[in-house]
């Protein structure tokens, strides 16, 4: 069950359009990074169970973020949220480890698809380390 959700891009105003259209009755929790430094670092921190990163950011773009939360938790559940809907840029992401891409500007049916596809994954990864 996702209870846990890292929202990274680096623009205050697509971290509260995707905010809204998350399901206000499932008592998420948020956290929010505006860089993929930061994102990596709160990662870490606490091991969301669902990540949304956009891809052009400074510090650090989502393209190194995502590397490095796929490099510190393989089974990571990053979906990338970008505009840059490139076939080469959705090649590269999916290649890294990017569990799906989203393009901006997110609709809020896209968001409850993805939602309920990573939670489908995240009760297969429970159940298998169960077994």
């Amino acid at each position: 069950m996702i209870k846990k959700i890292l929202i990274v891009d680096d623009s205050p105003v697509a971290r509260r359009m995707l905010k809204s259209c998350l399901p206000k009755d499932r008592g998420f929790e948020l956290f929010e990074a505006s860089n993929g430094k930061e994102g990596f670092e709160k990662y870490k921190d606490i091991r969301p169970d669902l990540t949304f990163m956009d891809l052009t950011m400074p510090v650090m773009t989502g393209y190194e973020s995502l590397e490095e939360i796929i490099k510190y938790d393989k089974d990571a559940i990053v979906i990338i949220a970008t505009a840059d809907i490139q076939m080469k840029a959705i090649k590269t992401v999916l290649d890294s480890g990017a569990y799906m891409v989203l393009r901006k500007p997110l609709k809020e049916e896209d968001i409850q698809k993805a939602l309920s596809v990573a939670e489908d994954t995240l009760l297969k990864q429970k159940g298998s380390v169960n077994a």
